[in-house]
């Protein structure tokens, strides 16, 4: 049995637009913590991506594949290679 099976398609359609909103505000306020929107994207992405899926929007799941490798990049840029 999937647990992903589980859990109701609302909770993937919300969560991306609550995290990906909230993504976006915390790189726009460019404060110390903004380099954690990029993690808020990727799980953003991984909502939609769910979501689409299971709805068959195969456009959208392109489109979140696309954003995840951009938030990908992100990530290394703000969080690991700052580190560098």
């Amino acid at each position: 049995m999937n647990p992903m099976s589980d859990i109701p398609l609302w909770v993937f359609e919300w969560a991306g637009a609550f995290l990906g909103l909230a993504g976006a505000a915390l790189l726009a306020l460019n404060v110390r913590a903004s380099r954690f929107g990029w993690l808020l994207f990727l799980l953003s992405n991984g909502a939609w991506i769910t979501y689409g899926i299971k709805v068959g929007a195969h456009g959208l799941v392109v489109m979140q594949i696309g954003f995840t490798l951009t938030s990908l990049m992100g990530v290394y840029r703000w969080l690991v290679a700052a580190k560098m």
